[in-house]
């Protein structure tokens, strides 16, 4: 292996497994959507989850901050909500005569921003910088935020009274768009019969660390992708710039980076076409403004030589 000792290696993926088994306990039936979650923290890319209220958007997000053992703060969006309600604000400090930053709740490693689509645009693009960079910024001074720093947004469908939809900026800062949906009937009745889930929630611990999420992400970038699989990439690139928004470079890069640590959560240390197809719709739909069956069916027009 590429990163380590096999039998380190051997520990670190019981880890990633203990970890998905103890979240697949909390949201029940969607194996492959916790997987892909997992699989943007340790792309070091932010996610967002779109979905109706009540389907356990937010359940899932607390749920990836308790076993991640982050620092974890939370952003209910509204209307009425201001920017420097997200990053800080300067404040008048009457004894020292001088003014003082009051960070913000993005001044965590883990930010919750629950339904973010129901405040302005305005406010909305203060998480841009952030997002992007790892900074803010604020009368011209610019702050580090902690790391590692991983945006879980969720976001009610557009047709739901008071939404804002989000700008194409700000969707291409999260790796995936996910969606989780009903869950079946037989996960239901497990639901009605369970603990409440703020219960459940409550018995969770922590499974990494944070010299571990940062080791992950480091061994990530090491795992290998041959000219076949760089060829399927770039085949997939150029099939999607036959319409008319196209998979931007930088599109292409997340692609990469998806693909290359859901190879490692699957403990290979190369990426496998199977890798890139399973990241490719929550990658890309979003950023080609497409659903996620067209994006599905634009990947099936692209064989794998």
């Amino acid at each position: 292996m590429i990163w380590g000792t096999q039998t380190h290696t051997t520990v670190q993926h019981n880890k990633i497994a203990q970890f998905l088994q103890q979240l697949n306990q909390i949201i029940l039936d969607k194996p492959q959507q916790t997987k892909l979650a997992l699989t943007c923290l340790l792309a070091g890319g932010h996610v967002l989850f779109e979905d109706l209220p009540g389907l356990g958007k937010t359940t899932l997000a607390s749920s990836l901050a308790h076993l991640t053992g982050l620092d974890f703060q939370r952003i209910q969006f509204t209307n009425d909500m201001l920017a420097s309600d997200v990053i800080g604000i300067n404040l008048f400090n009457q004894h020292s005569q001088q003014f003082e930053f009051k960070k913000g709740p993005v001044f965590s490693q883990i930010l919750l921003a629950d339904e973010i689509n129901r405040c302005s645009p305005k406010t909305q693009s203060a998480l841009l910088e952030a997002m992007e960079e790892g900074y803010v910024s604020v009368d011209g001074v610019r702050y580090a935020l902690p790391q590692p720093f991983w945006v879980i947004a969720t976001q009610n469908p557009l047709f739901q009274s008071g939404t804002y939809a989000l700008p194409e900026s700000q969707l291409d800062r999260f790796l995936m768009r996910l969606s989780l949906g009903y869950p079946s009937r037989q996960a239901e009745q497990l639901l009605l019969q369970q603990r409440s889930r703020q219960s459940l929630l409550s018995d969770l611990n922590a499974v990494f660390s944070v010299d571990e999420i940062m080791d992950f992400k480091a061994k990530v970038e090491q795992v290998h992708l041959n000219q076949t699989v760089i060829d399927y990439l770039l085949d997939l690139a150029q099939e999607t710039r036959k319409n008319r928004h196209g998979l931007s470079t930088r599109g292409l890069l997340a692609l990469k980076k998806a693909a290359q640590a859901y190879a490692f959560i699957e403990g290979r240390d190369f990426v496998s076409s199977d890798d890139v197809q399973a990241v490719f719709v929550p990658v890309a739909a979003h950023r080609l403004g497409l659903s996620d069956e067209h994006t599905h069916a634009l990947m099936q027009q692209v064989l794998v030589v």
